[in-house]
């Protein structure tokens, strides 16, 4: 079918005078053909999957959204083609439009066939590899067979594969909300803020020994492309450079001294009259393109030809008296390149030393990182390094430096070898293991590729000199009787395509032996997801543990929904002596309400000074985001919160009424009341906002300044609630019980006594259905259906409005002195 004709159904939903969303257009790139998903809040909300083919995106709509779990076979209804222009667009559908609604670029990159794209789109069964912002590794849509309709029901499904995680553990959608479009924005505002320091740096003796900064292996770079930069991933070994009054040391990476076996370099560093300082880089043996080969920097070792190797720097911690480990990495680099290329004439025009070949600055790629590592492993170099600009200098592994590899590779210790077949000599493959958290070497595969002849050789004298009768490993290896054992000491360097879900591996190639790391340190390297959990480490006992039997919501379901609107919620939990709502056999079981607990199992949840309430023990609060997740690990449901702040527990902050429906109310009735009190209100001049409940109510909450005390703002509420009453006695009562409000509504105004707490905005409810309170505009009282017309199937919806509705609530706070004399209260 042609474009335009595919694009018919398309262009015939949509009014394009109406809608800003394209009619047409965009470039089709066969190379590296695009893909989207976009979160769409439509009638309900899902994410619409698109992958460019054919010269259209081909789309399909998946309600529940994508999942890193191989086990979850999420619906995707195949719908009309888009074009490629689509991409692109982010923004609101109007009002009667299709698909009227919001919507996000909610992730996009490249993906990649791994069969015929078109036959298997056409045959229902389409195999791929994204390469995403969220998404990756490989992925297949397969169309359900015998199901009828207008629009076709597929199957988007996560292959097995490195990037496959457990539903428990991860969930994509719920930990990754946000447009990648408005990535760097939102990470730049996460983003912890980091000491910055000025100038030099701090002064400080320069250190006799020093560890390096290591990088951590990650599945993909991160979304925030602005905070990082990238460098070449070199082929060798690292090293680290100290020089005091020109006297040249060399050290490996675990502090043994190479200054003699690289004695060629350590005479081109003092030539070239650098400050005193540690200096921080890689060393290599480029071949004839002019790129890092492993196994060439081995044999100039073997050799003692070291002539050829390269050093390249690329970072300085110490310099000339300072220690700039505090100083963000872009200055460091500058400060190195300068001296690299310094002028240290003193205006004389004449240059000093001309920089050795030997010696080079470690240069960054100002293009996608995409695209460089690309470039990388199309060139066959190992992959690329990732740096956060903004991160100091530690001597440790950090997750600001990152490791991106063209494919898995890393070393292995040698605990054994094959014997050579037919014409081959030397070995016929090297048995390989890692260390495992007992510290056993377990069997983790073999290699028999990547050798020539030479090093078949020079590998078999290493090898006899260690010959063994011992097993190293602690698992079998399947070959142990053709096995010839030896002591676990050599390390080789492989690459490899995957790990097995039996920890072997898979299409290996040796690269070389390394000895710059003891064998013990040898461990399974397993990647950082650059999607990291917002779980962070917390343990989770029991995930799959349904806590609500009408929706099905499991433990780990509101673990991951208090992780989600913790950002949000904590604005309205900062500072406040919070009660907790326990629910240990789920919301039909016991439900326990604690003000005080023991916490030291609920990491984020403090407890405060006990003369707060000193005939109490202390009360607690939620200081982190963290508390809201290892709280509900404990079981615990609902978040109440107090009135009042810590710093002045003696003045509430807020008066709060809770519209509580008696039998045989409607909800219409709810909305009439809300905006009754509501109206009240605004005669007595007070402003006030209303969230849901979550339950079956409505909370009007007034924002007040610290001039009364408890007693006061109590009496207060209860004054205006009995005014209603009395004013519209068919409507409200101010007596609490359910004999009094049969077929009326209670305007409690309880919550506002000494220690009174109401559910917290984003809080769950513990009841069926899991209601959650979340803040509306008044504009939408009318709008809404239910008090739990958001719940946490459902909150995905709302996130987008998130607090705005109550953006004027600080600014709004009033005494109640001008209200308390309009009312005639005394």
């Amino acid at each position: 079918m042609a474009k335009s004709d595919s694009l018919e159904r398309y262009k015939a939903k949509r009014d394009f005078s109406l809608t800003s969303e394209p009619s047409d257009g965009g470039a089709a790139n066969d190379a590296a053909p695009s893909f989207v998903v976009q979160k769409h809040w439509a009638s309900r909300l899902h994410y619409d999957f698109r992958l460019e083919l054919e010269g259209t995106m081909k789309s399909w709509a998946v309600p529940k959204g994508p999942s890193f779990d191989p086990s979850d076979k999420r619906m995707a209804v195949h719908v009309e083609d888009h074009p490629i222009s689509y991409n692109t667009f982010e923004g609101t559908i109007p009002p009667k439009q299709y698909g009227a609604g919001k919507v996000i670029i909610w992730d996009r990159g490249i993906w990649e066939p791994l069969d015929d794209a078109a036959r298997g789109y056409r045959d229902g069964k389409l195999k791929f590899a994204l390469h995403g912002q969220k998404l990756h590794g490989r992925w297949t849509l397969v169309r359900m067979h015998g199901k009828s309709g207008k629009q076709e029901p597929w199957l988007l499904i996560k292959e097995k594969d490195e990037f496959a995680r457990d539903a428990s553990e991860f969930s994509v959608v719920d930990e990754r909300p946000e447009s990648v479009a408005a990535l760097d924005d939102v990470s730049r505002k996460a983003a912890l803020p980091r000491k910055k320091a000025a100038g030099a740096g701090n002064k400080a003796p320069m250190p006799a020994t020093f560890r390096p900064q290591l990088a951590t292996l990650a599945d993909g770079p991160p979304g925030n492309a602005q905070d990082w930069l990238y460098e070449i991933k070199f082929d060798g070994y690292r090293i680290l450079a100290r020089i005091e009054k020109n006297s040249i040391q060399l050290f490996t990476r675990n502090g043994h001294d190479w200054t003699s076996k690289l004695s060629r370099l350590a005479k081109d560093l003092a030539a070239m009259k650098l400050p005193d300082g540690w200096y921080d880089g890689e060393i290599a043996v480029n071949n004839d393109k002019g790129l890092p080969d492993f196994q060439l920097l081995q044999g100039a070792f073997d050799s003692n030809k070291t002539e050829t190797i390269v050093y390249y720097l690329f970072d300085l911690p110490f310099c000339n008296g300072y220690d700039l480990r505090e100083l963000p990495l872009v200055e460091r680099r500058e400060k190195l390149r300068a001296l690299l290329a310094e002028d240290d004439s003193k205006g004389s025009g004449q240059r000093k030393v001309q920089n050795p070949e030997t010696i080079r600055f470690s240069d960054t790629f100002d293009v996608a990182a995409r695209d460089i590592i690309a470039s990388a492993c199309k060139l066959g170099l190992e992959g690329v390094i990732g740096k956060r600009k903004d991160s100091p200098y530690v001597c440790r592994r950090s997750a600001d430096w990152i490791k991106l590899k063209c494919s898995l590779r890393q070393e292995f210790v040698i605990g054994g070898y094959t014997k050579p077949q037919g014409s081959r000599s030397g070995i016929g493959s090297l048995l390989l293991g890692v260390h495992d958290d007992t510290g056993a070497l377990r069997y983790a595969g073999n290699v028999g590729t990547g050798f020539n002849a030479k090093t078949l050789t020079d590998i078999r004298k290493k090898l006899d000199t260690l010959q063994s009768e011992i097993n190293p490993f602690s698992t079998s290896t399947g070959i142990d009787r053709k096995a010839q054992w030896v002591e676990p000491v050599l390390l080789a360097e492989v690459s490899f395509g995957q790990w097995t879900n039996t920890g072997r591996i898979r299409h290996s190639v040796f690269h070389g032996l390394r000895t710059d790391k003891p064998a013990e340190a040898i461990t399974r390297e397993d990647s950082m997801s650059t999607t990291p959990s917002k779980l962070g480490n917390l343990k989770i006992t029991s995930p799959e543990r349904v806590i609500d039997d009408s929706t099905g919501i499991t433990k780990i379901d509101l673990i991951r929904y208090y992780a989600l609107v913790a950002p949000l919620m904590m604005e309205h939990l900062k500072g406040r002596p919070v009660s907790l709502v326990r629910a240990p056999d789920g919301v039909k079981g016991e439900i326990f309400f604690q003000k005080h607990l023991e916490t030291n199992k609920m990491t984020g949840i403090r407890l405060l000074p006990k003369e707060l309430d000193p005939d109490h023990e202390p009360l607690m609060e939620v200081a982190t985001e963290q508390g809201l997740a290892s709280a509900a690990q404990m079981n615990v449901i609902e978040f109440h919160t107090w009135n009042a702040v810590k710093t002045r527990i003696d003045k509430p902050d807020r008066m709060t009424f809770d519209l509580d429906p008696g039998t045989g109310v409607e909800w219409p009735a709810m909305q009439e009341a809300a905006l009754v009190l509501r109206a009240f209100l605004n005669e007595l001049g007070l402003s006030s906002f209303v969230k849901t409940s979550g339950g079956k109510g409505l909370h009007v909450v007034v924002p007040v300044k610290r001039r009364h005390d408890w007693d006061t703002v109590k009496d207060f509420s209860h004054a205006i609630v009995e005014h209603l009453a009395q004013t519209l006695p068919k409507r409200y009562v101010a007596k609490s019980g359910p004999r009094n409000r049969v077929g009326k509504i209670f305007i409690d105004y309880l919550r506002n006594g000494f220690g009174a707490t109401t559910a917290a905005a984003w809080s769950a409810r513990a009841r069926p259905g899991m209601g959650v309170s979340v803040p509306i505009s008044w504009d939408e009282v009318e709008k809404i259906k239910s008090s739990a017309h958001w719940h946490v199937r459902n909150i995905h919806e709302r996130l987008d409005a998130g607090n705005t509705p109550w953006n004027e609530y600080q600014a709004s706070a009033k005494t109640l002195t001008a209200a308390m004399k309009t009312l005639g209260f005394k």
